[in-house]
């Protein structure tokens, strides 16, 4: 194979390959000799079809798939061997081809700049924390002490009142008659809060252990079995216990309770847990700022192809009156983004970040328990969606090279308080805000492209490259 580069300066490059008729023959052997293995003709013994035969009966087809290969394995020799990182999909055009001809074809490529990561260590960020006051810290606790749970069983004389938890067991009957789904053993019910049958808690208000009360109530539209739905039942509890809430004391065995070593360690894992509530969407600023950074550092020439891909995605649902008007303010953000996409990707070759399968199975089940009962649906959609798992690896993908990037970069370091985090966020909201509702998403790290450095398989687009038809049981797949 013998390749040669016809215009070395600039993005736009012609790459000519060509291959002698000796190694064509030789791959045309091999696959004749694949062929007379795999198919069978009347007449002839399996793998004793003389070769005439077989190029009179489908030799186009054969040559045809052996084109194929050819151009794809060349093609992408030829770009990796010369270092040549398309910038969207390559062209092929053939100039000579055919059985015991020499192969010659041209690759019409635009390639991806060469760009210089070093300065990415001089970008300064602000990196926050959050100093949370104590009385925040208490105040969450108290919050979860009253969450709790706890009731005391009160002596037999001892009344039920609002807020107390009664546990019962209970047979009912409709028009005297007992019904499927009437009957009921341990049955707990705070009083108050109308959870069990619309207007059944309150009449047992004022119950006693070992009371034996009659409670009636309209039994729900939904009830699961709907003949009974919407009738008067008769339900005779049998109280079993009456308790009483009690305040829950905040001390070492109330944090041992929560899974801490004591009431310190709880502290300090909620003032932890507070401070992660918001270290998110502060990591998210430092990130913005990260990517305004980047668009400020100089690429001296950026694919014409891309940048008009990009306006193509900006402009979606925008009348063409509207974006003619405002052209160069889209081309100015579609090559930003691109000039950012193109920086974050040679960072992550550079410093060999990639997602694993492991990875992006473990965003996948956190997106699952974050929508409880729509577990299989959401599994179903990404299986049956090949593109939106592609999104959620890119998406992963600029999330690890930036978070590299802070690592390398000039963190300029800032603690403030809750009330400072949420004032900044909210400022942030409110401008994200406004510039979505003026088409302007050039902020978002989500829509920062990612430029593929795979080589792309190359097209073929020539005329003379007419779709060959494929050999039909030339080859076990």
């Amino acid at each position: 194979m013998k390749v040669t580069i016809e215009n070395k300066k600039g993005l736009n490059k012609n790459i000519r390959v060509f291959i002698d008729k000796k190694t064509m023959s030789s791959y045309m052997d091999e696959k004749y000799e694949e062929v007379k293995k795999n198919i069978t003709l009347k007449g002839f013994r399996p793998g004793k079809i003389p070769r005439e035969i077989l190029k009179r009966q489908c030799g186009k087809a054969i040559f045809g798939e052996v084109l194929d290969k050819v151009l794809k394995d060349t093609s992408t020799k030829a770009l990796e061997d010369n270092k040549i990182k398309p910038a969207g999909q390559p062209k092929i055009d053939l100039k000579t081809y055919g059985e015991d001809k020499d192969l010659e074809y041209t690759i019409s490529v635009t390639e991806i700049p060469k760009i210089d990561t070093k300065s990415l260590n001089d970008i300064k960020f602000d990196e926050y924390s959050v100093k949370i006051d104590s009385k925040e810290t208490d105040k969450r606790i108290e919050q979860m002490a009253k969450s709790q749970n706890n009731y005391v069983e009160v002596d037999k004389l001892t009344a039920s009142k609002k807020d107390y938890l009664v546990v019962f067991d209970y047979k009912a009957t409709i028009d005297g008659k007992e019904f499927k789904g009437g009957e009921g053993k341990n049955t707990q019910l705070v009083l108050g809060k109308d959870l069990f049958i619309k207007g059944f808690d309150e009449q047992l208000i004022g119950v006693k252990k070992d009371d034996q009360k009659k409670v009636e109530a309209i039994l729900p539209e939904n009830y699961p079995e709907k003949e009974f739905s919407n009738k008067k039942a008769v339900f005779d509890c049998k109280i079993l216990s009456v308790k009483k809430p009690e305040q829950v004391k905040i001390n070492d065995e109330f944090a041992k309770n929560l899974g801490a070593k004591d009431l310190n360690n709880l502290k300090e894992l909620i003032s932890k847990q507070i401070n992660d509530e918001y270290k998110n969407s502060l990591d998210a600023l430092s990130s913005k700022q990260i990517l305004k950074e980047i668009e400020k550092i100089k690429v001296n020439e950026i694919p014409e192809n891309l940048i008009q891909e990009e306006i193509k995605i900006l402009t979606e649902g925008i009348k063409d009156e509207d974006s003619k008007k405002d052209k160069l303010k889209y081309e100015n953000q579609a090559k930003n983004r691109i000039k950012a996409g193109l920086i974050l990707n040679t960072f992550g070759e550079e410093n060999k970040i990639k997602i694993t399968d492991q990875e992006l199975q473990t965003e996948i089940q956190k997106q699952l328990r974050m929508m409880p009962g729509q577990e299989k649906m959401i599994q179903e959609y990404y299986q049956s969606n090949p593109s939106l798992l592609a999104n959620l690896r890119g998406s992963l993908y600029e999330e690890k090279i930036i978070k590299e990037i802070k690592l390398k970069a000039k963190a300029n370091k800032k603690e403030i308080n809750k009330d400072q985090a949420e004032k900044l966020l909210k400022e942030e909201n409110e401008k994200n805000i406004k510039e979505h509702s003026n088409h302007d998403h050039n902020d978002h790290i989500s829509d920062k492209k990612i430029v593929s450095s795979k080589s792309n398989v190359p097209k073929k687009t020539s005329p003379k490259a007419k779709k060959v038809k494929k050999l039909k049981k030339v080859s076990k797949k």
